[in-house]
């Protein structure tokens, strides 16, 4: 069965954004009109664009064997995503909890964009999905944005979350759930109840609406309520032909059908955000029975591994609740980063240390709160830690290994740590790189004056 239906346009579509961002920034976007290859060649720009310093949004107009434009990197760069919040990078944190306690219930529409195109039955061939290869080492091509959304049965309440998924068969998928999560708890209370889980797999929402799917919340929050308040307005939902799922009325690509728990099919390795290629996986099979699609999608490609738009996607909605719960705390934390160099495994924080002590506290403190991190360094308030070499050297220059590292063992682990494969726990370090009340040095510097006269004197040399 095949029904189409007229297109759309709407603040939640990412269309919209592309349009707005591209006429405002200009400079930040990147489109290219020569043919490029679905086998890694996305991947491959963004990280020499990153090689130079550069985390431009890409637009892909002709990709070997995909009927539809690629959108990429668009999570590349903190800077694009503090402008979506209407704010700078500094104000990242803040701005994403104040929308996101601004949470509201989503709105249910009897149309949108999304229905299009309705295939279902016999008529369903994800062979005609745009996907992409990421890595040499990736098993094939793989949906990378793809959020799956199931709902649980007695309340309707949603989990969004991200899980990648390669073609099996001319109506399934491969993926890997996470076993700790709670798409999992909902496996298995479709378990209990003796069927199939219905989910629903969104390809290409808008960005605040991807940022809010990589949200942690509880099991009784929905991820769809915090989007509406990441947008200011409630999420425009409709509802899928067969289940009922609600999912977003502007999304480019939607997929529903059901995930069997006894159903295991191979699938990986793929290229995970520890800069490993990653064979661990759940092994689900998700059987496709109806594609809900715009007549001309764009597909909104994530890039994987170790990049900064994997690492930024799923890394803010932690950070910015991470961050609260430390300043909140220890109001003398100034700054707190994760860098893109520790994966989701380091974190920085800079503070004004008020008492002998107070470093190691915030350093238990995150390693508490924060289940992925395994070493954080703290450091003084004049440190830039968004630099890598600002924290090395205030670790080679303030820190004595025999008195400054905190170590706690046997906590919960990353299941990707390739370090820590087989293990199931981590252990965790805290390094006080601040000076400490014995301190004595007085820091180099150069006067403001004399950095303006350099900067003018490069300026008129071109340089």
């Amino acid at each position: 069965m095949l029904m189409t239906k007229t297109e759309s346009h709407h603040p939640q579509d990412v269309r919209h954004f592309l349009a707005g961002y591209c006429a405002e920034h200009p400079g930040d976007v990147i489109e290219i009109d020569s043919p490029v290859s679905d086998d890694q060649d996305a991947t491959a720009l963004i990280w020499a664009l990153a090689g130079q310093g550069r985390q431009p949004l890409l637009r892909l107009n002709k990709v070997a064997h995909l009927d539809a434009p690629v959108l990429c990197n668009v999570f590349g760069s903190r800077q694009r995503i503090a402008r979506l919040f209407d704010t700078d990078e500094p104000g990242l944190h803040a701005a994403y909890q104040k929308r996101s306690r601004a949470a509201m219930p989503s709105k249910t529409v009897d149309d949108g964009p999304v229905l299009e195109r309705v295939i279902s039955g016999a008529d369903v061939d994800l062979n005609l999905l745009p996907m992409l290869k990421h890595f040499e080492t990736d098993r094939t091509k793989y949906i990378t944005s793809g959020i799956i959304l199931g709902e649980d049965p007695d309340s309707g309440i949603g989990n969004l979350s991200y899980h990648r998924a390669m073609i099996h068969s001319k109506n399934q998928l491969a993926t890997s759930l996470h076993s700790r999560g709670h798409l999992w708890r909902l496996l298995n209370m479709s378990k209990e109840l003796g069927k199939p889980m219905p989910v629903a797999m969104i390809i290409g929402g808008h960005p605040l609406f991807m940022l809010a799917a990589s949200a942690r919340l509880a099991f009784e929050e929905d991820e769809r309520d915090i989007a509406g308040g990441l947008m200011g307005a409630p999420l425009e939902v409709v509802e899928t032909p067969k289940y009922g799922i609600r999912v977003p009325a502007h999304a480019e690509i939607v997929l529903e059908g059901v995930i069997d728990h006894e159903a295991t099919v191979e699938e990986g390795p793929f290229g995970e955000f520890t800069g490993y290629s990653s064979d661990r996986s759940t092994n689900n099979l998700f059987t496709v029975e109806t594609i809900l699609r715009r007549e001309s999608p764009i597909l909104v490609s994530v890039a994987g591994g170790n990049s900064a738009e994997h690492l930024n996607l799923g890394r803010i909605p932690r950070e910015a609740e991470m961050v609260e719960k430390l300043k909140a705390r220890f109001p003398s934390v100034t700054a707190v980063h994760y860098p893109a160099s520790g994966t989701h495994f380091h974190a920085y924080v800079a503070m004004n240390q008020s008492r002998e002590g107070e470093a190691r506290q915030v350093m238990l403190g995150l390693l508490g709160w924060d289940q992925y991190l395994k070493n954080v360094i703290v450091v003084d308030a004049d440190v830039d830690i968004t630099r890598d070499e600002e924290v090395l050297w205030a670790v080679s220059s303030h820190f004595q290994p025999h008195r400054d590292v905190v170590i706690v063992e046997g906590l919960p682990g990353n299941a990707l740590d390739p370090s820590a494969s087989g293990i199931g726990t981590t252990s965790r370090m805290g390094l006080d790189a601040t000076r400490g009340p014995d301190f004595h040095g007085t820091r180099a510097r150069i006067s403001a004056e004399a950095q303006a006269r350099a900067a003018a004197l490069l300026q008129e040399l071109g340089a």
